[in-house]
C-alpha cells in the first residue's frame, strides 16, 4: 500500500471512527484503526464488535493495500503532523507502516487486515431515506431518556418504528418517557421496528453533525444489525433483542391543568433548582396557580436541601384549568427543555401523583413524559 493524504482529511476521519475502537479486548486487533485503499479514497473503520464506524476520505493511491493500525498511537501521530500532505507506505513483510509530513517520519508495528472483524455494508437499494435534519434531531430529543445502566437492557435502546410515512423514536428509563416522530421523504412498503443502542445512536448524532445529504437506514435480514449511511460515513450498530414495553399506555390521554411559559426561562428555573434538588433525589416543588382577569398565573418551583439551602423561582404563565402542587424530578425537565426549539412549552398536569407532559407549543410531533414524586406534607 502507498497512499497519501491530507493532515487535516486523515484527522477528522480518524476522529470520526475512534469512538467505535474498543477499549478493553481479548482480541488486540480491535484496538486498531483498519485503513485500506478503496477506489481512489481511503477507508478508515474502527469496531468493538457492537458498533463499528467507517469512513471514506480523499486520497492519491499509488499502491492499493490495507493494514490495522493501533488507534491512539496513529491518532497521537497524526495529530501531532504538520498540515499538509501525509505519505503512508506499508511494507507487507514486516507489517510495518511509514508515516511522514513535513520533517516527520514514523514506523509503526500494525496488525494484518486480515485479522480485522469483516464490517457489513449498506444495501442501498433496499434503505429507508431519513431526512438528517430531522434524525439528528430526533436523537437528541429522545435518546438522553434511554437508562444508562444495564438493570433491563432492553431499556438502554430506542425504539424505531417505521410505518408508511412517517418515522418515530421513543425511549424511556421507566421514569420518564420521550417520544419524537418525523415525516418520510418516500412511504416505506413494510412497517419496520428495531431497537437501537441508544449510544449508537448517540454516536450517529455525532458524525452527522455536519452532514447535509439524506441518511439511509438499512436492515439486513436475518444480521440483527442496523446500518446507517452518510456521505461519506456508515455506522453499523447490533440491535437489541426484546420487546420494547408498550409505551402509549403510559402517556396520559387528556390532562386537567395545562400551564404555558416561555421556554427559556423555564429551562433557566429548572436548572437553578437542580443546584438545591441534587441533594434530594432532584425532587422540586412545583406549584400551579391560575391568574384573575388582571394578573396572570404564576409557576412557582421550590427546591430545598439540608446542606446547601433553598431556592424558589416564580414564572409568569398562561394556565388553563385548576390550581395544582405536584414535585417532579427537576433535571428531568433541564433535561429536556435542553433539547427543545420552541418559544413557549406547555406542561400538562391532571393530579399530584399522575405523570406530566411536556410539549413544545406550535409543534405535534414531540412529547416527553416525566412521572411525579412523592412530597410530604
Amino acid at each position: 500500500m502507498k497512499v497519501s493524504c491530507l493532515q487535516e482529511n486523515l484527522a477528522k476521519g480518524l476522529s470520526i471512527v475512534s469512538r467505535a475502537v474498543a477499549s478493553r479486548s481479548t482480541l488486540p486487533v480491535l484496538s486498531n484503526v483498519l485503513i485500506a485503499t478503496d477506489q481512489s479514497r481511503l477507508r478508515l473503520s474502527a469496531t468493538n464488535l457492537e458498533l463499528a464506524i467507517t469512513c471514506w476520505i480523499g486520497a492519491k493511491v499509488e499502491e492499493e493495500g490495507s493494514t490495522t493500525v493501533p488507534a491512539k498511537t496513529f491518532i497521537d501521530i497524526v495529530n501531532a503532523l504538520p498540515l499538509g500532505p501525509v505519505d503512508m507506505g506499508l511494507n507487507v513483510r514486516t507489517q510495518s507502516l511509514n508515516v511522514s509530513g513535513g520533517h516527520f517520519v514514523n514506523d509503526v508495528k500494525c496488525i494484518d487486515a486480515q485479522e480485522f472483524p469483516i464490517i457489513p455494508q449498506a444495501d442501498l437499494a433496499n434503505g429507508i431515506n431519513l431526512n438528517v435534519a430531522d434524525l439528528r434531531q430526533m436523537i437528541d430529543q429522545v435518546a438522553f431518556a434511554a437508562a444508562t445502566d444495564d438493570a433491563r437492557p432492553i431499556l438502554t435502546g430506542v425504539l424505531v418504528k417505521v410505518d408508511g410515512g412517517s418515522v418515530t423514536f421513543a425511549a424511556t428509563d421507566g421514569f420518564r418517557l420521550s417520544v419524537r416522530s418525523a415525516h418520510l421523504s418516500a412511504p416505506v412498503v413494510e412497517p419496520v421496528t428495531a431497537i437501537v443502542p441508544a449510544r449508537a445512536l448517540a454516536e450517529l448524532g455525532r458524525v452527522a453533525g455536519d452532514q447535509e445529504e439524506a441518511a439511509m437506514m438499512t436492515l439486513p435480514p436475518g444480521r440483527g444489525q442496523v446500518i446507517f449511511h452518510l456521505k461519506d460515513v456508515e455506522l453499523v450498530s447490533q440491535l437489541i433483542e426484546g420487546t420494547f414495553p408498550d409505551y402509549t399506555h403510559i402517556i396520559p390521554r387528556s390532562y386537567t391543568t395545562r400551564t404555558v411559559m416561555t421556554t427559556e426561562a423555564f429551562r433557566k428555573a429548572c436548572k437553578a433548582a437542580d443546584i438545591f434538588a441534587r441533594e434530594n433525589a432532584h425532587t422540586a416543588r412545583f406549584k400551579i396557580v391560575p391568574g384573575g382577569e388582571l394578573q396572570p398565573g404564576t409557576l412557582e418551583i421550590t427546591a430545598q436541601a439540608a446542606e446547601t439551602g433553598s431556592n424558589e423561582a416564580k414564572l409568569d404563565a398562561t394556565i388553563e384549568g385548576n390550581g395544582l402542587e405536584i414535585a417532579f424530578n427537576v433535571k428531568y425537565l433541564a433535561d429536556v427543555l435542553n433539547v427543545m426549539h420552541t418559544s413557549n412549552v406547555a406542561l400538562e398536569t391532571t393530579a399530584a401523583t399522575s405523570p406530566g407532559v411536556v410539549r413544545p407549543v406550535g409543534e405535534d410531533d414531540f412529547l416527553y413524559v416525566v412521572m411525579p414524586m412523592r412530597i410530604g406534607k
